[in-house]
């Protein structure tokens, strides 16, 4: 992970697109283009999806059976041409791409104006959890993770990206901010249980800590499958406030975005240049 550029002053309109995506992926894109369209119309400039943006589907059988190869991937082509047609940054939350016969990868995507990708990053952390009240997830059996922090360029600074659950582990957004990053994406599919306990202090906690703007898109509702997602998408500034949030149903959110905030934060509690590093030291007791 290398530095990037600083933030400008220039002033932008971000937004963050809820879905709730289902298991037919053609009427996912469809829907996923109406409302970043409804972005753009909205006058935004940069406009982020959830995770799974084109496909909800736990079982690996059915998972595989939908899912390609990066390059053949008819989502990810349809949404880079969208992005082209509407002259803004796009960042698609994340699709799942075949790696390997029975392994995908949880990778978002930084698509440009003109259509290109400028970065990709596949999901660090997998979701194995067992939630106490009869849902349990294992990610790690049907996805690869990730093992590598990306940081891309946008007009207006330096963007880290994350996924999901990634959002528990505060040492990579300490990374991205000490890299050059101003802004952080987690487009999400947090479920409902995990998402009414800590989705909002998690959120703020890494836009406090680090001084940036955190773009949070979020799947909301209950899909087809049968999951039951939290919502509320959130963009929150470095201070910490929140600046929109969604309820639980599809929508677009919108906030006028002023990076001289950033620095502004970080000057007035600026954490980040008295970080020390420190080793753990004690003793333990045992048999």
């Amino acid at each position: 992970m290398t530095s990037m550029g600083t933030a400008r002053t220039d002033r932008f309109t971000a937004a963050c697109v809820q879905m709730r995506t289902g298991t037919d992926i053609d009427r996912n894109v469809e829907a996923a283009t109406g409302l970043i369209r409804e972005a753009a119309l909205s006058g935004a400039q940069f406009v982020a999806t959830p995770e799974t943006t084109a496909l909800m589907e736990l079982g690996a059988k059915r998972l595989f059976a939908n899912i390609v190869a990066e390059e053949d991937d008819r989502a990810l082509k349809a949404l880079r041409t969208l992005a082209a047609e509407l002259g803004l940054h796009l960042l698609i939350g994340s699709l799942a791409v075949k790696v390997a016969d029975d392994k995908a990868a949880n990778r978002s995507f930084l698509i440009t104006p003109e259509g290109a990708i400028a970065a990709r990053y596949d999901k660090i952390h997998m979701f194995d959890v067992d939630l106490g009240n009869g849902e349990a997830y294992r990610e790690s059996k049907n996805y690869r993770a990730g093992d590598e922090a990306v940081l891309t360029d946008l007009p207006w600074g330096t963007l880290g990206m994350t996924v999901c659950y990634d959002l528990r582990f505060p040492h990579l957004y300490r990374q991205l901010s000490h890299a050059g990053a101003g802004f952080l994406t987690v487009p999400s599919a947090f479920t409902k249980p995990t998402g009414e306990a800590h989705w909002l202090v998690l959120l703020r906690a890494r836009a406090i800590e680090t001084g940036c703007f955190v773009f949070a898109p979020a799947q909301g509702g209950t899909h087809e499958n049968g999951r039951e997602t939290y919502g509320h998408s959130l963009i929150v500034d470095p201070w910490g406030e929140v600046l929109a949030e969604a309820g639980t149903d599809p929508c677009v959110i919108l906030a006028e975005i002023d990076p001289g905030k950033i620095e502004e934060a970080r000057s007035r509690i600026p954490s980040l240049t008295h970080d020390r590093a420190i080793i753990a030291s004690g003793t333990t007791s045992g048999a």
